[in-house]
């Protein structure tokens, strides 16, 4: 909505006009200044505010709107509604804070945890979030960790298209991490997954993946999943890994590998098998979030997603009473099920978190053969 829609709105009268007036006086606060050069401190004479049972203040309480006001929250999550872009969007889009967001990371039966994540505020309107699963040694999910927000960072300066810039930041922190283990012959065959999510204005939710580590949004209730794994098991990985003159081959338990070491066939790093179709270009995928079908964000390592498929963590996620918990009770979930390896988990909440429930028993087959493996 520009300014002068909202100036003509306000001085249009009529009873929908005095209803908002509380809205429109803090939305021309945030919008004025930058089209006119007016100080912030400039009072607006658009009458005295008083408070008036509308969407905008519900309880007539004059405090600003918040999800809980909408009744999106379900009286859990009280967050307020992030003012510019829902004037740049033309609705309601929440804020998403941190500070809720749930992340969990256990070691699980390994010797060290090679698993990685990151939850940051990027810039002022981009959130990042990112996990990494490291194998052959954590050498690369180290650097993954430490460089892949300052490559995205220094890119989304220059480029608008997010999806772009992802794609840009992972080959180049490939080149990074070539470079970075040239001094390091020893672990040449370290690699990385990489699974990367920026969320711009908090509804622009932009997707990049490498290895087998999962992004999955609760879209009303169901599991809506933005990344595939890229496993030997896919054909058109497959064919590149054979017509780069690699091979696959299965281990005992039936999964296959590429040149019998590496179960995905893109990674940050694994540079000994760079020339046999192994690759750092992700597959990215752009989505717009509907805050009152969309319940959160869940990006997951191969530790929980081996034993647990995307609607079982989507379902166990929306018993849990906050995004912290749910991260808890997924990862230690894992565990219990049988998963020896690192899990990782981050969990951000969205407008219609604790607003769905899902009563229905999801069947894991992997859980399954794993559980009943492990204590026949």
């Amino acid at each position: 909505m520009s300014a002068f829609a909202l100036i003509h709105l306000a001085r249009s009268g009529g009873t929908q006009a005095m209803r908002q007036r509380g809205f429109l006086q803090t939305a021309l606060v945030s919008v004025l200044p930058l089209q006119d050069d007016l100080p912030l401190q400039r009072p607006l004479h658009l009458g005295l505010l008083r408070a008036s049972n509308t969407r905008f203040d519900p309880d007539s309480s004059g405090k600003p709107t918040t999800w809980d006001s909408f009744g999106i929250w379900d009286n859990r999550i009280d967050e307020p509604i992030n003012l510019s872009p829902s004037i740049k969007y033309g609705k309601p889009i929440p804020k998403v804070s941190l500070s809720k967001v749930g992340c969990a990371s256990l070691i699980g039966h390994r010797r060290e945890n090679e698993d990685r994540f990151q939850v940051s505020q990027m810039t002022d309107n981009i959130l990042y979030f990112a996990v990494f699963d490291g194998h052959g040694g954590p050498e690369a999910a180290d650097f993954c960790d430490k460089y892949m927000e300052k490559y995205i960072k220094d890119l989304v300066t220059e480029e608008d298209n997010l999806e772009v810039v992802l794609t840009k930041a992972f080959l180049e922190l490939d080149k990074g991490l070539a470079r970075h283990l040239h001094f390091f012959p020893h672990v040449v065959s370290a690699g990385s997954t990489a699974t990367v999510a920026l969320l711009r204005d908090g509804i622009e939710l932009v997707v990049g993946s490498v290895g087998d580590s999962r992004a999955m949004l609760c879209r009303k209730a169901k599991a809506l999943k933005l990344t595939s794994d890229h496993t030997p098991e896919r054909k058109d990985e497959k064919e590149r890994i054979k017509k780069s003159g690699g091979w696959v081959t299965w281990n005992s338990l039936g999964q296959p590998h590429v040149n019998g070491r590496l179960a995905m066939t893109r990674a940050i790093g694994d540079f000994d098998l760079k020339s046999t179709g192994v690759i750092a270009e992700p597959e990215t995928k752009r989505i717009s979030l509907h805050h009152v079908h969309d319940s959160f964000l869940a990006l997951t390592t191969d530790g929980i997603n081996f034993i647990m498929n995307s609607q079982e963590i989507c379902d166990v996620i929306n018993q849990c009473h906050d995004p912290k918990e749910a991260a808890q009770r997924i990862s230690e979930q894992a565990l219990q099920y049988g998963s020896e390896d690192n899990s990782t988990i981050i969990v951000v909440p969205f407008g219609a978190w604790g607003k769905q429930k899902n009563s229905e028993t999801s069947y894991s087959l992997s859980r399954s053969f794993v559980s009943s493996g492990r204590w026949a």
